[in-house]
């Protein structure tokens, strides 16, 4: 339980100054770039990390667990739905769920 803990704890600092930098860079796109790039990391990372025999639930679960956020992603989907900004509502929800998918198996497959 402890390697989870530590692992959540860097995982979620490592999301938050990396969300932060990216969204100096990222702010005037249509759809929430930072947190998309950071799940799309986050999966790669994850994929790559089980395809190397890493079993630790430590760095599966606590850090990638908390670097990449599932919350954030549904939150900032709904904003743009209510914001009747729906072409960028299913661009962000489709590029969130494919690309994390076809990421995770890029990364498993190295």
């Amino acid at each position: 339980m402890m390697y989870v803990a530590l692992g959540g704890a860097l995982g979620a600092w490592c999301r938050y100054k990396l969300g932060i930098w990216l969204l100096r860079w990222t702010k005037q796109s249509p759809v929430p770039l930072s947190i998309l790039l950071i799940n799309w990391l986050g999966s790669f990372g994850l994929g790559f990390a089980l395809s190397s025999g890493v079993q630790s639930i430590g760095v599966t679960v606590g850090f990638f667990g908390a670097f990449t956020t599932f919350s954030t992603f549904s939150v900032e989907a709904l904003q743009l739905v209510l914001h009747k900004q729906h072409k960028e509502a299913l661009i962000y929800i489709g590029a969130s769920i494919v690309g994390s998918i076809l990421l995770f198996q890029a990364g498993f497959m190295l």
